[in-house]
């Protein structure tokens, strides 16, 4: 499988340049602190992890309950699980940093609750439905956003513990709701909707931490955001993910998705520009 990806990889790097002037200008704005050859070397190994990426995406839709949990290994379950048995549902916040589509595809083998995935459809209106159903064929249910609201407050009044994964990383589609903080020293659209679900159900809020300890293997690390939404003041939540989320990428910047233009939105005059707040888990 990997030998596919080696090609590909020198293919995508070395022939094509698959967006390597986006791929540039991000790590050059994200860490003005390094010199080229530091960011030369990272770009590098994320063209080598984009391109597993790319294989492991196919492969996971049509490998075995077995060989993806084999791959992909939670270490602290009972983090998240002890809630469950408190009949509580949960969000998981985390990003498009490592693997994510095992995931999606495991969460409902990774945990007790019920596994929701929040998502987008794929713009290809032909593979859509069948990539659909081999991402939710073990159990893990996909919404989009049109729908999300509904089918939470389904789960919710029929107190079905559920786990809510959101990665909240990608480009905002309203940048005039969306918060605005400064990341990477850049100012920064997120999405919030994790924590907009969190304070209005009060459910508590866990990030997860993909590593990659070899190629191919992953671990997945839980650790609590906020237990008690409605306790703390507004964005809190909000922040915490960010501020933990930068640390991780800033540890192995080679495991984000830099070919994104990540930074395309401006600020609207009206939307304010929040303050970076320290990482205070509570």
């Amino acid at each position: 499988m990997y030998l596919l990806s080696d090609i590909l990889y020198f293919i995508a790097y070395y022939l094509v340049g698959y967006r390597r002037k986006v791929v540039r200008r991000n790590l050059a704005a994200a860490f003005p602190e390094k010199d080229e050859k530091e960011r030369l070397k990272t770009e590098r190994r994320y063209y080598r992890h984009l391109c597993d990426l790319l294989i492991e995406g196919l492969y996971n839709l049509f490998a075995s309950p077995r060989s993806i949990m084999k791959r992909y290994h939670v270490v602290n379950r009972d983090l998240v699980n002890r809630y469950y048995e408190q009949g509580r549902s949960v969000i998981l916040m985390s990003a498009h940093y490592n693997n994510w589509e095992y995931m999606v595809t495991s969460l409902n083998m990774q945990l007790f609750h019920h596994g929701i995935g929040v998502g987008k459809p794929l713009s290809n209106k032909v593979l859509e439905p069948w990539v659909f159903r081999r991402r939710t064929r073990f159990g893990t249910e996909v919404v989009y956003p049109d729908t999300v609201r509904q089918v939470v407050d389904f789960y919710d009044k029929h107190h079905v513990p559920c786990a809510l994964m959101m990665l909240s990383d990608q480009s905002p589609a309203h940048p005039d709701r969306s918060y605005w903080t400064t990341f990477f020293h850049q100012e920064t659209a997120f999405l919030y909707g994790a924590e907009n679900f969190a304070r209005r159900y009060n459910y508590p809020v866990l990030y997860y931490r993909v590593d990659k300890p070899r190629r191919g293997r992953y671990t997945i690390t839980f650790s609590l955001l906020c237990e008690d939404p409605q306790a703390v003041p507004q964005y809190t939540i909000e922040e915490r993910y960010i501020r933990t989320l930068e640390a991780d990428i800033a540890t192995r910047p080679e495991f984000w998705l830099w070919s994104h233009r990540r930074w395309k939105l401006t600020r609207p005059q009206q939307s304010p520009l929040h303050p970076v707040k320290s990482l205070n888990i509570a």
